[in-house]
């Protein structure tokens, strides 16, 4: 008999900017070992996963991490009592704090997560990186913090162009000139505020690597992958399973150094000297995961079964050679469901195909 589990899982908004929450569920539904309930926890109306049918059972608005953690444990006890939510999958850096300070609180609810810790999650930000590379022995673009336009005057006495220009959580741009900081600088502060990160720009081929620690230093799985193709978001649209054992061992060795504990992603620049630079490290399931789980490694799964506390044994093995390639899919509703949301902060699977026949 496959378990009953009630999973609730973030990051629905399946864009030309995609949350990994889609991807999550879609691994999870392909467990043989789960028969699951899924909840989407939305924080805007117009999510798309909030309106696929086969993939979210129900979805709740949750509120913005900046409204603080009472509201956010507020909102989710509700949604505990008439959910009874057995695991929690949160997908967005920006919400991940909230969800680790309230780590104690959700197991009282009965509601397990599997999450890197406070010192882990904040050791690996973009802002404090450089520090990061010196003390696990990884190899770092050279990057410094600006929160003023008149820091902005400095960058071409410490770089030369082109730079990249990131926000602390999400957004970065290339920029070749001043001119193109100052625009850049505006568009991510607005959106992310401070600091802004300015980082030397490394030639070389961009590959990344999805992975999972059990928080005592193993790797449960990794699958890395070479983008194919870049939206102007720096988002891949498509990717392929590759082999390569060196940015393989530096991921098992920092899991190992870290002892990091649930879902993470390594960006790295191979260059053509075969050096290899970690430029981000982010804290959770990326929105790609779903090519580890065709290449043979399905992490979701993994993620939730750490989480309800069973030992596994790591999955060693991939298929090079898998790709993926994104897609845009025109979904047909009716505004009685963004109206129902809008109101009650609720929408029910079987409401969408009552309100579609």
């Amino acid at each position: 008999m496959n378990k009953k589990l009630c999973i609730a899982v973030t990051g629905l908004n399946n864009t030309d900017n995609p949350g990994p929450g889609i991807p999550v569920i879609r691994g999870i539904r392909d467990s043989k070992d789960f028969d699951v309930r899924i909840i989407g926890l939305a924080y805007e109306n117009l999510e798309p996963g909030i309106y696929m049918e086969d993939m979210v059972d129900k979805t709740y608005q949750i509120p913005y991490p900046s409204s603080g953690t009472e509201n956010l444990l507020h909102r989710l006890e509700y949604i505990q009592k008439k959910e009874n939510i057995d695991v929690l999958i949160p997908n967005f850096d920006a919400e991940l704090f909230s969800f680790m300070k309230l780590e104690k609180q959700l197991l009282d609810l009965n509601i397990h997560t599997f999450l890197p810790s406070i010192e882990q999650f904040e050791e690996r930000h973009k802002s404090v990186l450089p520090e990061f590379g010196k003390k696990y022995g990884v190899k770092i673009p050279k990057s410094i913090n600006i929160s003023k336009y008149s820091e902005i005057l400095q960058i071409k006495k410490q770089f030369q162009y082109p730079v990249l220009v990131k926000g602390q959580f999400y957004d970065a741009y290339i920029a070749h000139n001043e001119e193109q900081v100052h625009t850049h600088f505006n568009k991510i502060s607005e959106k992310w505020g401070f600091p802004i990160i300015i980082q030397e720009f490394i030639n070389g081929t961009e590959v990344n690597v999805v992975a999972l620690g059990d928080g005592m230093g193993q790797t449960i799985g990794a699958v890395p992958m070479r983008k194919q193709y870049i939206t102007d978001k720096g988002k891949a649209w498509s990717g392929i399973s590759i082999k390569d054992q060196k940015m393989m061992d530096i991921t098992h060795q920092l899991i190992k150094k870290t002892n990091w504990r649930g879902g993470l992603e390594l960006e790295m620049i191979k260059t053509d000297k075969e050096e290899y630079y970690l430029i981000e490290i982010n804290p959770r399931i990326p929105a790609w995961v779903y090519l580890a789980v065709g290449a043979g490694q399905n992490i979701p799964e993994a993620l939730v079964k750490l989480a309800l506390g069973e030992e596994l044994t790591p999955m060693t093995k991939y298929k090079v050679g898998t790709m993926f390639i994104r897609y845009s899919f025109d979904m047909i509703g009716d505004i009685s469901q963004f109206e129902q949301l809008s109101m009650t902060g609720e929408l029910d699977k079987k409401e969408i195909r009552q309100i579609k026949s």
